[in-house]
This record gives C-alpha cells, sequence and structure tokens, in this order.
C-alpha cells in the first residue's frame, strides 16, 4: 500500500444529510474532519426521501469531493398514503431487526462493487439502524481481509425503546443472535458512552481492551461561528427544549412541576416561558392544556441545525429529559454536547447514576434530578428562577473538560482506530 495515498473508509450510514435529527449528525461530523486525519470517506447510504425530517443545512458539513453512493430505499413504510401505514405495521412486525433490512438485502451487491471500485481499506458501519451492520457482516464475509469498524450510537438488544417494544421470545433470540454475528465478526468496536461499552462487555467476553472504544458524540465548534454566544438578560426566565420526545422521555413531571411551582407563587407564571423546538406530536399540546400551562409553554416547529443552536443561545436555562427505566442510564442524547458549548445552565431530568448525570457533573453545567422525583425537580427550578432574577451566576462551566467532546477531537479519535486497523497490513 502506498504510504503517500490517503487511505479510504466506506462508512455505511443509512441515515445521513439531508436527512434530518441528531443521530445523523455523528457520520456527518466524522466524514467532514476525516480528511484531517489522513482519511477519505466513502458514503454509502439510501436515496433522499421527503416523508424523513429533512434539514438540507446539514448538507454544509458534507464536502463537495465527498463520494456519496446513495441507493434506493425499499423503504414499504414510504409507500403512499394508507399503504404507508400497512408499510409500517408490517416492518414492525416481520422485518428483523428494523425495516431497513429490504434495503440492506438489495444493496449489498452493490456495496461489494463499490469496495473493489474505490479500493476501500475499511469498512466502517453506525447504527440506529442495526441493517447497517448486517451489511457490513456481509460485506466481511466477501472481503474477510479488509479491517471492519463497528460503531454503536444506541444499544440493540439491551437498548431501552428495544425493551419497551415486548418483541417475542423468537425475535429477541433472533436479533441477539444477529447481535452476537456482529460483535464476533467485527474488527473493532466503537460506543457512544462507557456504560454502554461495559454493557456489552459483560454480555460478550471477547471484546477486548484494545478492540474496543468510546468515542462520545460532541458538538462542533464552527457551527457556533458567528452566533450570539453573549449570556441574554430576557425580561422572562426562557427555558428551551430541542429534539425529540417520543417513547419513556416525557415532559409530564417537568409540567407538574411548573404547574405546583405557580400555584404556590415560588414562581411568577408572567415571567418564565418555556420553548419545545422540533416535530411533536399533538399530545404535547394536550398535556400543556392539562397542567394548565398554556401561557407559559410554547411548542416551536423544527428548526435548522444552526438555528436551533442560535434559540439555546437565546435562552437562560436548557431542558435536558431522559426517561427512567431499564437501560437508561446509558444515554446521553446527542443534543447535550452543544448544550454544553453554549455555557447555559441545564435542567436535567435524567437519571442520577447514569451517564448524562456524571458528564454534567464533570463539565459543572447542569441541575440534576431523577425524572421521578418531582420535589427535586422543584427545588431546582426555584433555585435557577431565583438566581436567574437576582441576576446571579448559575452555573461555573468546566472549559478544559468541555473542549474534549469538540467533534474535530473525537474524529481524530475514530481516526486514530482506522489507522489501527492498518497495523498488521
Amino acid at each position: 500500500m502506498g504510504s503517500n495515498r490517503m487511505k479510504k473508509v466506506l462508512m455505511i450510514a443509512y441515515q445521513f444529510p439531508p436527512m434530518g435529527g441528531a443521530g445523523v449528525q455523528r457520520t456527518a461530523k466524522f466524514a467532514k474532519y476525516l480528511p484531517n486525519f489522513n482519511w477519505e470517506p466513502v458514503i454509502f447510504t439510501r436515496q433522499e426521501v421527503k416523508s424523513h425530517l429533512q434539514d438540507s443545512s446539514l448538507m454544509k458539513d458534507v464536502s463537495k469531493d465527498l463520494t456519496i453512493i446513495r441507493t434506493k430505499s425499499y423503504d414499504i413504510r414510504e409507500w403512499p398514503g394508507i399503504f404507508g401505514l400497512g408499510g409500517k405495521w408490517l416492518s414492525r412486525k416481520f422485518l428483523y431487526p428494523d425495516g431497513e433490512r429490504i434495503w440492506q438485502v438489495f444493496n449489498q451487491k452493490i456495496a461489494a462493487e463499490i469496495i473493489q471500485k474505490e479500493k476501500i481499506d475499511v469498512i466502517y458501519t453506525t447504527s440506529y439502524p442495526y441493517s447497517d451492520h448486517l451489511l457490513g457482516l456481509y460485506l466481511k464475509k466477501q472481503f474477510p481481509n479488509i479491517p471492519w469498524v463497528v460503531d454503536f450510537r444506541d444499544e440493540w438488544t439491551n437498548n431501552p425503546y428495544i425493551l419497551d417494544m415486548n418483541y417475542s421470545n423468537f425475535r429477541m433470540k433472533k436479533e441477539k443472535k444477529m447481535e452476537k454475528a456482529v460483535i464476533e465478526n467485527c474488527d473493532f468496536f466503537i460506543t457512544n458512552t462507557p456504560i454502554m461499552l461495559r454493557n456489552f462487555k459483560d454480555d460478550y467476553s471477547l471484546l477486548q481492551k484494545n478492540n474496543s472504544f468510546v468515542i462520545p458524540n460532541g458538538y462542533d465548534e464552527e457551527d457556533f461561528i458567528g452566533l450570539q454566544r453573549k449570556v441574554p438578560y430576557n425580561e422572562k426566565m426562557i427555558i428551551t427544549y430541542t429534539g425529540a420526545m417520543y417513547g419513556r422521555r416525557k415532559p409530564d413531571s417537568f409540567f407538574q412541576a411548573l404547574q405546583e411551582l405557580i400555584q404556590e407563587n415560588s414562581i411568577s407564571k408572567d415571567k418564565i416561558e418555556v420553548r419545545f423546538i422540533g416535530e411533536y406530536a399533538k399530545n404535547l399540546n394536550e398535556k400543556i392544556v392539562q397542567y394548565g400551562l398554556k401561557k407559559v409553554v410554547k411548542v416551536l416547529p423544527y428548526m435548522k441545525h444552526r438555528e436551533s443552536i442560535q434559540k439555546l443561545l437565546e435562552s437562560d436555562i436548557l431542558l435536558l429529559i431522559i426517561g427512567a427505566g431499564p437501560g437508561a442510564e446509558t444515554f446521553y442524547t446527542g443534543k447535550v454536547f452543544e448544550y454544553l458549548n453554549t455555557n447555559r445552565p441545564i435542567l436535567a431530568l435524567v437519571p442520577e447514576k447514569g451517564v448524562a448525570a456524571q458528564l454534567l457533573r464533570e463539565t459543572q453545567t447542569g441541575w440534576i434530578a431523577d425524572i421521578q422525583d418531582t420535589s427535586k425537580i422543584k427545588q431546582n427550578i426555584k433555585q435557577l428562577y431565583q438566581k436567574w432574577n437576582n441576576r446571579e451566576e448559575m452555573i461555573t462551566p468546566d472549559r478544559n473538560v468541555i473542549q474534549q467532546y469538540e467533534r474535530k477531537m473525537l474524529t481524530k479519535k475514530l481516526a486514530q482506530v482506522l489507522d489501527l486497523t492498518q497495523r498488521d497490513l
């Protein structure tokens, strides 16, 4: 292998810009910064589609020179009208591990051709969807000499959202078998959080220290360039939440705490405004009414990535919610790192023993309460409100720790793993 040639990594990522959402950004940012470390990414993804959350602004991270192979999605959930509902049902019921399985099976030959045509040095797969890894497994069997790096943004069979689905034993066994095959055949293994890696190691003893790594999500300093960073002096205390709200992630205990504080006259409803920014089911509005917070809580539509960061910077406090239950302590959520880089206090409703709470303690940015501990949530809101009212400092962020989560630094870690794959070649 010529030492001057930039090495090539095939990045298999079904979710890629202009698809929106937090999960997409990890791969897009890696692809943006890998060339700095002598790695040329080649992206293998699906064709653009309108029905998914779109954020065309994320394409600014995608270099004009980047090779992107966009393949037909074969997604039965995207059938028109009522057929789409049928497609969703069929894919949930019969497609293991996810609805992207058809895409994987129908496009694996194309992926194999790309490996030869592009002279790929390393295969990298990232989930969700887990079918990305099954495509990697297929390719590893076709090209056993090409190293394969697996990246889990979330857990698979231990994922809280999957545990909550109550899949049949038959299905769970089948998916466990798939998961095992991925882990046994990959060369290097990456997870998003330390607890996640520990859980995988508990299940699979063959994951060694020297082939498994933690690379968290992060923030991109470039996304903040030109934005107004100064702490605002708002007439109302603005609390902002950005991103999705689904499954166990519910605002109920936050709304209850707020409602009680207003009723007790601990805070004035004329001096507080809560903003939810994103795509939400209509039951969020129903809950706002149910808790008597119609004058306090505003729901704003999904915004382009940079706009949503600007909204964070215009806020006094940022709201972070991670639901309770099995597996919840392994979650950071992607947006927490952008929250950190705003230097705003984070009102965190998260498992107190989880990785998110640990991160907020390390960076000295959070006010932490378990999502089920309404009295602690109340206490935190009340103290933040008093400090805001008196113009007192609410946090003293540790910038040295926060800067470890900058995307360039994290991509350097990925490049180091990719370099390791070339050591014995």
